[in-house]
């Protein structure tokens, strides 16, 4: 299946829009891509900070009514001017009822693609009945959207091999992503061990800017940098002695499952059921505590070679099977 026009209607979040699209693209499909929540601007960073945020800050809903009716109203005019064949919608959660209504009425076939829980998603469940097809990276919703007879497939997130990239070698093992309190206490401990980590993010970044723009003063005492853009993750996980991903409570595998080894990285994971997508202990290291993380720490600083075999390993298996390009076959069929 080629050949069609299709409208992507996306959250800005680390650019995985051009990243799908552009796998898309090489199947012969042509894309626009529509990230719903973007801030192009300074001005506009700091508009939806004081507008819109603030005010969730003191428990009101005026903000974020605000910034829905503002996303919904561009969305709506995306579907009018792109008359695609198909509209695929990501998330979507922060979309009003008129951008259902709109792509309803513009007659192209329609797919719905979660690649976060419902359970933090607030979609209204109006809007989730009476979608045509839906895809999810959580087993969980996929199981529990088709007891309730919707039409819905399982697509796995996904990792963009097109992404240049340095490798950036140090000593550490590094963590990027937000702060969950599972992910503090392992860093944590780690560090109280000795062992060298630093974790990126604005959650956990010093910096007044991001103590600002996360509404907290406070951080753990975890050595930290500041957010880094795709590309920059992709080199400093690739090359740091090792890249932790802890899942907390999902049941899908996060892009970074895929990103980490994609890119070479030696991935230290905290999911057995991982073994579904990857061999442990030859193609990711699977931990269960923090004192087997924190063994397998040091003997991926002592020993280089294992580490790296693992991880060549690791990249292998994810540009045979986990690309975006993988996952484009099973789009196609969703919105068929």
């Amino acid at each position: 299946m080629s050949g069609n026009h299709i409208l992507l209607v996306i959250p800005a979040f680390h650019g995985y829009g051009d990243s799908i699209a552009g796998a898309l693209r090489r199947a012969g499909h042509d894309v626009t891509v529509h990230a719903y929540d973007a801030n192009t601007t300074l001005g506009a960073k700091v508009r939806t900070k004081l507008v819109h945020e603030l005010p969730s800050r003191f428990g009101s809903r005026a903000g974020e009514l605000a910034r829905q009716r503002t996303q919904t109203a561009r969305a709506v005019a995306a579907v009018a001017a792109s008359r695609a064949d198909v509209v695929i919608t990501v998330k979507g959660d922060g979309l009003g009822t008129g951008y259902w209504e709109a792509v309803d009425a513009s007659g192209a076939r329609q797919l719905l693609w979660l690649y976060d829980e419902l359970a933090r998603m607030d979609l209204d469940d109006e809007v989730l009945t009476s979608r045509p097809s839906i895809v999810s990276y959580s087993p969980h919703d996929v199981a529990a959207l088709r007891d309730r007879g919707l039409r819905v497939g399982h697509v796995l997130d996904a990792h963009d091999h097109t992404v240049p990239f340095t490798p950036v070698p140090s000593d550490e093992v590094v963590f990027i992503g937000a702060r969950y309190p599972d992910r503090t206490r392992l860093l944590t401990a780690l560090h109280e061990r000795g062992v060298p980590v630093r974790a990126y993010g604005r959650d956990w970044s010093r910096h007044p800017v991001d103590r600002a723009r996360t509404w907290q003063l406070s951080r753990p005492d975890v050595p930290s940098a500041r957010g880094v853009d795709r590309p920059t993750a992709y080199g400093l996980t690739a090359g740091a002695v090792a890249a932790l991903n802890s899942h907390t409570d999902q049941d899908g595998f996060t892009m970074r499952t895929f990103e980490l080894p994609g890119t070479g990285s030696l991935q230290l994971i905290d999911r057995p059921d991982v073994e579904a997508l990857y061999e442990p202990g030859r193609e990711v290291l699977v931990f269960s505590g923090v004192d087997e993380l924190a063994a397998l720490c040091e003997r991926a600083r002592a020993d280089r070679g294992w580490a790296r075999e693992i991880a060549e390993r690791g990249r292998a298996r994810t540009l045979a099977e986990h690309t975006f390009d993988h996952r484009v076959p099973l789009l196609e069929d969703a919105w068929a």
